[in-house]
């Protein structure tokens, strides 16, 4: 069942995202965080796909209507985001999802893609969230300490990829701390495996068992 664009309150004022209702009209709640690119129809489609396997998910449009489809422009607009002023945004939508009448379980787990994979590590920080799912994330201020993420962390991350350099620390850091961590690197892929708007460098191997996995990775933290 395909979701719609919503307005929603955050922060004292509103904004806008993507929202999907699994068919059993109730689940848990998931936040699907944008890659660079924007708010996008692949993250509208991944918003629905975890709505099909039974979850409340959310996409916040980070960027409140912009979108890119080339290289530099995506650059450009993840650079000129406010991680601050992003993050507020996205505590913002956690909250809305927590108390949203179909979340069934009154708990929020989040994943994200490229930036928003730096920016569920983010969240976990903040303590907004009860489980994340980071994919070859990244931002452009650095990725949080470790030491400071307050729930279990699942990281996708591929070979051929300069953000797959993160993990041993991320992974040793949340270990350190006690956090719940387990990461996996798929072998022969490159940054942004799931998109598969991008067959140049989409793994529908990779792709499909790293949704499997998150799926079992959040059920069993927000049920």
């Amino acid at each position: 069942m395909a979701g719609s664009m919503i307005t929603y309150p955050s922060n004292g004022g509103e904004t806008k995202g993507y929202l999907a209702l699994p068919e059993s009209g109730s689940g848990p709640g998931l936040l699907v965080i944008q890659e660079w690119w924007g708010l996008v129809q692949h993250i509208k489609n991944m918003a629905d796909r975890y709505a099909a396997r039974g979850f409340v998910t959310l996409a916040p449009d980070l960027y409140h209507g912009e979108a890119a489809t080339e290289p530099d422009h995506a650059m450009t607009l993840m650079h000129e985001l406010e991680i601050p002023q992003a993050s507020k945004d996205l505590v913002g939508a956690a909250e809305y999802l927590r108390s949203h009448e179909s979340n069934s379980t009154g708990k929020v787990g989040c994943l994200g893609y490229c930036m928003g994979g730096g920016m569920t590590l983010l969240l976990a920080s903040l303590g907004a969230i009860q489980a994340g799912a980071p994919f070859y994330g990244v931002l452009p201020t650095g990725l949080p300490d470790a030491a400071s993420i307050q729930c279990p962390i699942q990281g996708h991350f591929a070979e051929h990829d300069d953000a797959t350099d993160a993990v041993p620390s991320l992974e040793s850091g949340l270990t350190a701390a006690g956090v719940e961590n387990e990461f996996f690197i798929y072998d022969g892929t490159q940054h942004a495996f799931c998109n598969d708007d991008r067959p140049e460098v989409y793994d529908e191997g990779a792709a499909t068992i790293s949704m499997d996995r998150t799926v079992d990775f959040m059920m069993a933290h927000l049920s």
